[in-house]
């Protein structure tokens, strides 16, 4: 069934206290999550057995943890993330960071800290 998403219609969550998420594809083989993350917030550290992501700046600017190597993404940028690669997403900037993160197929049930 194809709908026209938004975040006005798009199923809503919160994660980490006040960071927003909001589920625009949420299929086993596909995921598509538009996250807020307010500043000075990150996830836990964590990695994927089988789920490879896709990280999309959408505002902001994200930092990524990766295998112990920290990257910068700014708006109009992404970083691929491979299954049982170690990541975790930071915001250390001004303002809120908002970002797409796609994963293939989903994440649920596949997650473990790392």
């Amino acid at each position: 069934m194809s709908r026209v998403t938004s975040l006005a219609t798009a199923p809503h969550y919160v994660w980490g206290g006040d960071c927003d998420g909001w589920r625009l594809v949420d299929r086993q083989a596909l995921s598509v999550i538009h996250e807020r993350m307010p500043p000075g917030r990150s996830e836990a550290r964590h990695r994927h057995a089988v789920a490879r992501q896709f990280f999309f700046v959408l505002a902001g600017v994200l930092t990524m943890e990766l295998d112990g190597e920290r990257h910068r993404i700014e708006a109009q940028q992404g970083l691929e993330i491979e299954p049982g690669q170690r990541h975790q997403a930071i915001n250390e900037g001004p303002e809120a960071v908002e970002f797409l993160v796609i994963s293939q197929p989903t994440t649920r049930r596949d997650r473990e800290p790392a």
